[in-house]
């Protein structure tokens, strides 16, 4: 239960920001087709596997009893990180620029030049640009999941289906309250969701 629990987490934090820019390519009708939606889940979970795997690399030169500790510490003062960053930005009602805490706001300028061609879709080239990005993002909290025993191939798997998933419901819920309600809080939802793992991770 507490393996699946983890994956989970861990999925559904790294794909907060799929959610994002889904509700910004709605609020500016660009259009995700199934293709590009796949190409993203498929580049973002690839992403995830080779980082995790960069984790059990590099966990071998770790002592057991310090490779847990080491790598929830790092995933809750990501959490951390990004729960105060997230406030601040919610209070001064401030942008915040770095790529893993981006809300609908910040993210409706990116949607509109993701879309190269101008053309209202989202094709496979300019799938392939926004899915880089969105891997990019998650590198580090790969690595430091994988070091305290995340399993990798749930983990992989679950980040492929929350990936279509909140991909195109963001999309879906871009012209809605509930989608821009969403957008405003889902970097505060990621540093909780990253927070819970590290606990769990540690005490496990």
């Amino acid at each position: 239960m507490i393996l699946i629990l983890s994956a989970l987490l861990f999925s559904l934090s790294s794909n907060l920001d799929n959610l994002v820019i889904g509700i910004a390519y709605g609020i500016k009708k660009i259009r995700i087709d199934t293709a590009a939606n796949l190409i993203v889940a498929l580049v973002t979970s690839t992403g995830t596997f080779l980082s995790m795997l960069l984790g059990i690399y590099v966990s071998k030169f770790l002592p057991s009893f310090l490779s847990n500790s080491l790598g929830a510490g790092i995933i809750i003062i990501l959490g951390l990180y990004f729960v105060i960053q997230s406030i601040f930005k919610l209070i001064n009602n401030k942008k915040i620029k770095e790529l893993a805490l981006k809300n609908t706001n910040d993210m409706i300028e990116y949607a509109e030049k993701s879309d190269l061609d101008k053309s209202g879709d989202i094709d496979k080239k300019e799938a392939l640009l926004v899915a880089f990005a969105l891997t990019f993002n998650n590198f580090g909290t790969g690595v430091a999941a994988s070091v305290t025993g995340v399993n990798i191939e749930l983990t992989v798997i679950l980040t492929f289906i929350i990936s279509i998933c909140t991909l195109k419901l963001g999309e879906r819920a871009g012209n809605h309250i509930l989608g821009k309600f969403l957008g405003k809080f889902a970097p505060l939802i990621s540093g909780l969701l990253l927070i819970s793992l590290g606990v769990i991770e540690l005490f496990n």
